[in-house]
């Protein structure tokens, strides 16, 4: 049981197959390239736009929602360094002092409780947007908060912020879990995207190559990376240049990103593909949670079915398995090899699935639900629309298995048996979600 359940290398080098089709082979491969090409310089020229092109003046913030952040929270003095010091002071022999980025987000949080529960000092860092109820990001800031976890409010594109953070605390570890999520959301908002994914992990990775000692990092990437791929399972070894949406192609620079950060200054990086996580305090935008919102509504469930009444299916992942794999990423996750923005020599760089490995049809979550609840659902068959979801997704967690001793032991009935508990008790036995 959940501790939050009580309240309420580099990747392998590219080899390219001898064939007696070589000429052909190497036509198609520059073809493929120059598209590789064009597709990341369109993201880099995002990112240099952001950067360079769009004034932090006040006016600029006011009228673009992705930056107010870095106008609206005031930080700083004794008082505020004293609650720094104390939410990341290491209370156990051999702890981490970790800066956990998005610590008010679902993931964030429990990860957040799981290493202040087992002695390791934590600091959290969250921009508290509106993307979803800002409300139960507060209420999550609330629960660590009792746990002695101090969430620093601010945005990872404040260069100034993080700096000073640094500055007052020498932090081992940075999990970063700070990102604009949701794949539908992009085609919506798109800056936002570039702004917190690309954007924003470019700033934090400046900071974390100046420091001394340059902190290891995990950070949050996706299984969205897979994008189009229709060999699964899905396994890291797998190439990932064919995203289905903004927000897979956002993952996948960051990804990008990281190997140069680490290439160029000995950064320690470990990066995480979560496959469809859900549980207790998670995400609005997820469907396992709009779906029980919509059946005490009374309203029809949306499911979606791909060409020729194909089944769509998702890699459900419960909390607390994906919490072990961030935390056994953490402890075995390699020293930084640089110092003062220079490399040493290679740094640790990895990449892996957290997944379940046991992709179960979305038709099935809603019939799980339907019985948890004891409501009868209406359904409603729908085509899978083109707005970046993909049939399926089905993690090969081989290799998290043999080197994080990763072991998902969480179905997906017994998963959504404790998100139900959780929610009836957080919603007043659903009215309050009603409304």
């Amino acid at each position: 049981m959940s501790h939050l359940d009580d309240i309420p290398s580099t990747p392998g080098k590219f080899k390219m197959e001898k064939s007696p089709f070589i000429h052909g082979r190497m036509r198609w491969h520059w073809q493929s390239s120059l598209a590789k090409l064009s597709f990341w310089s369109l993201i880099f020229t995002g990112v240099i736009f952001i950067f360079f092109f769009r004034s932090p003046s006040s006016n600029s913030i006011a009228q673009d929602p992705s930056r107010r952040s870095l106008r609206t929270y005031n930080w700083g003095g004794p008082v505020w360094e004293k609650r720094v010091r104390s939410s990341a002071r290491v209370r156990s022999h051999n702890g981490f002092s970790v800066l956990v980025t998005g610590a008010a987000g679902f993931v964030g949080t429990h990860v957040s409780a799981a290493l202040k529960k087992r002695g390791d000092g934590v600091l959290g860092l969250d921009n508290f947007n509106d993307y979803y109820d800002p409300s139960l990001k507060r209420a999550r800031q609330a629960l660590l908060e009792r746990s002695g976890v101090f969430i620093v409010e601010g945005d990872i594109n404040d260069s100034a912020l993080l700096r000073k953070l640094f500055e007052v605390v020498a932090f081992t570890h940075v999990m970063h879990l700070a990102a604009q999520a949701g794949v539908r959301y992009a085609m919506e908002n798109p800056g936002s995207y570039v702004h917190s994914n690309i954007a924003g992990f470019v700033n934090l990775l400046e900071v974390c190559k100046s420091a001394n000692p340059q902190p290891a990092i995990v950070w949050a990437s996706s299984s969205s990376v897979y994008g189009l791929n229709s060999k699964v399972p899905f396994s890291e070894r797998d190439q990932t240049d064919h995203p289905a949406s903004l927000y897979a192609a956002t993952k996948k620079a960051g990804e990008e990103i990281a190997h140069t950060y680490n290439h160029i200054y000995g950064l320690s990086l470990t990066g995480l593909r979560f496959f469809t996580v859900y549980g207790p305090w998670g995400r609005p935008d997820m469907a396992y949670f709009f779906f029980t919102r919509d059946i005490f509504k009374g309203k029809s469930i949306p499911i979606f079915e791909a060409a020729n009444h194909g089944t769509v299916a998702r890699d459900f992942t419960y909390i607390d398995d994906i919490v072990k794999g961030c935390l056994a990423a953490l402890d075995t996750a390699k020293k930084c090899t640089g110092s003062g923005g220079k490399k040493k020599g290679p740094a640790q760089f990895r990449i892996y699935n957290l997944g379940n490995t046991s992709p179960v049809p979305v038709s099935e979550l809603v019939s799980i639900l339907e019985r948890l609840l004891k409501v009868e659902v209406k359904r409603n068959f729908m085509k899978l629309p083109r707005n970046g979801d993909v049939q399926f997704t089905h993690a090969n967690i081989s290799l998290a298995q043999r080197e994080l001793g990763y072991k998902p032991t969480t179905d997906l009935h017994a998963g959504l048996k404790k998100f139900v508990r959780w929610y009836l008790g957080f919603y007043s036995n659903g009215k309050k979600a009603a409304e």
